[in-house]
């Protein structure tokens, strides 16, 4: 893994987006709103996710509730970002080094932004849906990713949603016993895992005897 090195009293809004780096992104709906009130939201909001953020970056998990979501991505090459640039932009203008992490930054920006407009519309509601300045957090070692992707799955369970993470339908958890098409990089958390059933079991373990402390 590439580890970036910044400094210790950023704020988890202010860490820079950077090539080949991976990181927890997560955000929270304005005040005492909720995101998604039916299926059709959840599955709207993973559309345009996939417009906005696979071009920039790969995906390992992802879990979205009622009034906040989290995402355990990776961004992808420079020579990738430059060309989604090129092509968004078409020109042959390139990004400069210093500019990437606000490019990035901004189309995160555009996506919180896009599906709040729908959801505005949908519901007649005015107003920011999204808590400004999404946060975010550097995955500095392998422990981390490890127990991250089980933390971003667990969630609904440890936020009182469903007493099972299987009985969650707006994760990624199911994406990883399946077989069909999927946009994540499933291969790789399972060979990370070691295989289907280690992925699976790595869960149930957890779940049953261990315990984690994330924010």
């Amino acid at each position: 893994m590439y580890i970036l090195t910044f400094h210790s009293t950023m704020k988890n809004n202010e860490i820079p987006l950077l090539p080949e780096n991976y990181y927890h992104i997560y955000n929270h709906a304005n005040g005492s709103d909720n995101l998604f009130l039916t299926s059709e939201n959840y599955r709207y909001f993973l559309q345009r996710y996939h417009t906005f953020i696979s071009p920039i970056a790969d995906t390992f998990a992802y879990c979205l509730m009622p009034n906040h979501i989290h995402f355990l991505i990776r961004i992808k090459s420079e020579p990738d970002l430059q060309k989604t640039y090129q092509c968004k932009t078409q020109s042959r203008e390139i990004l400069l080094e210093e500019d990437i992490p606000k490019y990035l930054s901004r189309v995160f920006a555009s996506l919180f932004s896009s599906y709040s407009q729908a959801f505005n519309i949908q519901q007649g509601r005015k107003g920011s849906l999204f808590m400004p300045n999404f946060k975010r957090k550097l995955v500095e070692t392998e422990a981390y990713f490890t127990q991250l992707v089980y933390y971003i799955h667990v969630n609904p369970v440890h936020h009182g949603f469903v007493k099972d993470l299987s009985a969650w339908d707006y994760s990624s958890y199911h994406a990883f016993l399946s077989r069909k098409h999927s946009n994540l990089q499933r291969d790789e958390v399972l060979n990370w895992f070691g295989n289907v059933d280690s992925f699976k079991a790595f869960h149930e373990g957890i779940s049953l005897g261990g315990k984690l402390d994330f924010d």
